[in-house]
């Protein structure tokens, strides 16, 4: 019998720890984790926004205080997976085309429902006052819409109404309005206070047409599910003509790329400029993003969490589970570890700034609109912070490009100077 001697079994360890050691990450490899990370948030989102659905039906079968408690609890739980997909829109058109219908902001909600007299909207929008809600037949400029049947394919149809922006008939923040209302507060602490009554059928309806705010609410509700179906199954893994089979069998070198651009731009542009520093420079509550719910600290968290989770290749999901694969952090790490190491600190720097937002909110009871007050000194230096800290992490995104091969980045800063 032949028997293996002591230097046969050091000689093989050797061997193992050799190829272990020098074991090399494949970009397609990263890619394809990323693609495994997309369909597990997307999943997510459209697992949270059934349940939305389903205390949207709780509330409209039921009004009362406790109903709309649940459907505000729920709606704010589906922000979380959701908010970490839009590291995903920049660079693969497929998404960034989508999320329009989805999370289009700021909204003139005078094109939905009834609204406080003399409420601001976008100079010039022939839809802001149409009030869908109240208005059966919907007359813009020469056109006349017949609303006498509130739909999910009408709403679609009403998304930027006559070309304005401005007039978001659907998505998250349709949504929210609906459950919470206007935020009359200003800077002032508070967030939209919708009375449940105002979805109760017959003479306790207040404010009128609850029949076809239940509608609206619904349809919406129903939209925003069906978006988040056919998304996920963009990314599926048993998808044969969808998305992800496009975006694997392209060079990996492309799909890198896509990542790289995706996590900057939403870094840069998108969360220090568009959702920070427009908000800040113009102490502007109508630019806050999540702004009838004053939920804006998770959703600018969130939007982090999702950079992050890109870099390092991990995706925590709402039952706990972890996906977790190769990573830009790892092709980072080959090339030079010392340098992953200052980028991955930096990554951890930004997110903890961040968080600064979410800890301010929930232990001071100083949310995101109360921040970018003109006269508060102390807010204005902490979105600052945070806007400085996303800047320092793109800075970090783009090196890691760079020394992994990816070259002249240009992260969007949608016009922004920083």
């Amino acid at each position: 019998m032949f028997k293996l001697n002591s230097s046969h079994i050091i000689a093989s360890a050797l061997l193992l720890g050799s190829h272990s050691a020098f074991a090399a990450v494949e970009q397609k490899d990263v890619v394809k984790n990323y693609a495994d990370l997309a369909y597990a948030v997307f999943d997510d989102a459209s697992i949270t926004a059934k349940q939305l659905q389903t205390s949207v039906d709780a509330l409209i079968k039921s009004p009362s205080q406790q109903t709309l408690e649940q459907a505000r609890k729920a709606w704010l739980a589906s922000r979380v997976p959701y908010q970490q997909s839009e590291t995903f829109r920049f660079g693969n058109a497929i998404v960034d085309d989508w999320e329009g219908q989805l999370n289009a902001w700021p909204l003139d909600e005078g094109l939905i429902d009834y609204v406080a007299k003399g409420y601001h909207f976008e100079l010039g929008n022939e839809g802001a006052q149409a009030n869908i809600i109240a208005n059966k037949s919907i007359q813009v400029g020469t056109d006349k819409i017949d609303a006498s049947k509130i739909t999910p394919e009408l709403l679609a149809n009403l998304n930027e109404l006559a070309g304005s922006e401005a007039n978001v008939a659907t998505g998250y923040h349709a949504i929210e309005f609906l459950l919470w209302g206007q935020d009359l507060q200003g800077t002032q602490a508070g967030a939209g206070d919708r009375p449940y009554t105002d979805y109760v059928v017959g003479k306790d309806c207040t404010n009128g047409n609850c029949d076809r705010r239940a509608q609206y609410l619904e349809a919406a509700t129903q939209l925003l599910v069906q978006d988040l179906e056919w998304m996920k199954a963009q990314w599926a893994a048993e998808g044969k003509d969808n998305y992800r089979s496009e975006l694997l069998s392209q060079p990996a070198e492309d799909g890198i790329r896509k990542m790289m651009f995706g996590m900057g731009s939403l870094s840069l542009g998108e969360l220090a400029g568009e959702r920070m520093k427009v908000a800040l420079e113009a102490n502007s509550t109508e630019d806050e993003h999540d702004c009838f719910s004053d939920n804006t600290h998770n959703s600018h968290f969130y939007n982090e969490q999702g950079i992050y989770n890109v870099f390092n290749g991990s995706y925590t999901r709402v039952d706990g589970s972890v996906v977790k694969g190769a990573s830009i952090k790892d092709l980072v790490a080959e090339k030079d570890a010392a340098a992953a190491k200052q980028i991955a600190e930096q990554f951890d720097a930004t997110r903890n700034q961040v968080h600064t937002l979410v800890d301010s909110a929930e232990k001071d009871n100083q949310h995101f609109d109360q921040l970018i007050a003109s006269n508060n000194k102390v807010g204005n230096e902490l979105v600052n912070a945070s806007i400085n800290a996303l800047v320092k992490q793109t800075e970090a995104i783009e090196k890691a490009a760079a020394l992994i091969g990816i070259t002249s980045l240009s992260p969007d800063n949608a016009d922004h100077e920083f």
